[in-house]
C-alpha cells in the first residue's frame, strides 16, 4: 500500500492527539473537575476522552451492587469464582461520592477466575450530563481487579458513541473491607463523524 504524504500526516496527527488526551484521571488531580470529557473531531473520526469515577457500593441499606447468583459448592480460593453481581453504580467527576454525577454504570460482573479475582464485565456506561446526556458506551472485557491498573475493551455504544470502539483504563482509588470500591476510569473512544 502506498500512502500520500497527506494521509501519513493525518495519521500522525491522530496518534499525537490520542497520546495527548489520554492522561489518566488519577494523575490529573486538582484539574478543573468540569473538564471530565473532551471531544476532538479529526475529520473522519471523533476521539472522545472521559475521566470519571465509578462507585461500587456492596454495603448498607441501599447498595448499588448486589449479588444475584452464586455457583453451588464452596470456593476455597477466595476469588468468589461463580459469583454474579448486578450493578447500578453512579459515575462522578471526582472520587468523592458527593461530587457531580455524570452518569450511571448498569449491567453485571461475575468472578470468572478460579485462582485470581478476574471479573468479566458486561456493563453499559450511560451519561446524564452535557452533550453526552442520553449517550452510552458498552464495555465487555475481563477486569483483573487486583491489578493496580487494568485495560478493558469498549465494544459499542449509542447516541454520540454509536459504533464506538476503544478502551478503558481503570485504577482502584479506594476499596474497603466490606467490598465498597471507588475506581478511577480514563476512557478513550473513537467514533465516526
Amino acid at each position: 500500500m502506498h500512502y500520500s504524504t497527506r494521509e501519513i500526516m493525518g495519521r500522525v496527527v491522530v496518534l499525537v492527539i490520542l497520546m495527548l488526551v489520554t492522561t489518566p484521571a488519577w494523575v490529573a488531580q486538582g484539574q478543573d473537575q468540569e473538564s471530565w470529557a473532551k471531544r476532538v473531531d479529526t475529520g473522519k473520526e471523533v476521539v472522545t476522552t472521559l475521566q470519571f469515577y465509578f462507585h461500587d457500593k456492596l454495603s448498607g441499606s441501599n447498595p448499588s451492587a448486589i449479588q444475584i447468583a452464586q455457583a453451588n459448592g464452596t470456593n476455597n480460593s477466595g476469588s468468589l469464582f461463580g459469583s454474579l453481581f448486578m450493578i447500578d453504580d453512579p459515575l462522578t467527576i471526582g472520587p468523592d461520592p458527593t461530587s457531580k454525577q455524570v452518569g450511571r454504570a448498569r449491567g453485571m460482573y461475575g468472578s470468572a477466575g478460579q485462582t485470581d479475582l478476574g471479573l468479566i464485565m458486561v456493563i453499559s456506561y450511560g451519561f446524564t450530563d452535557g452533550i453526552y446526556q442520553g449517550s452510552s458506551f458498552s464495555l465487555l472485557s475481563l477486569n483483573p481487579a487486583l491489578n493496580p491498573v487494568r485495560e478493558m475493551a469498549i465494544v459499542g455504544g449509542t447516541g454520540l458513541f454509536r459504533l464506538a470502539r476503544g478502551y478503558a483504563i481503570a485504577q482502584t482509588y479506594s476499596i474497603k473491607a466490606n467490598g465498597d470500591a471507588i475506581v478511577g476510569y480514563n476512557v478513550t473512544i473513537v467514533t465516526y463523524v
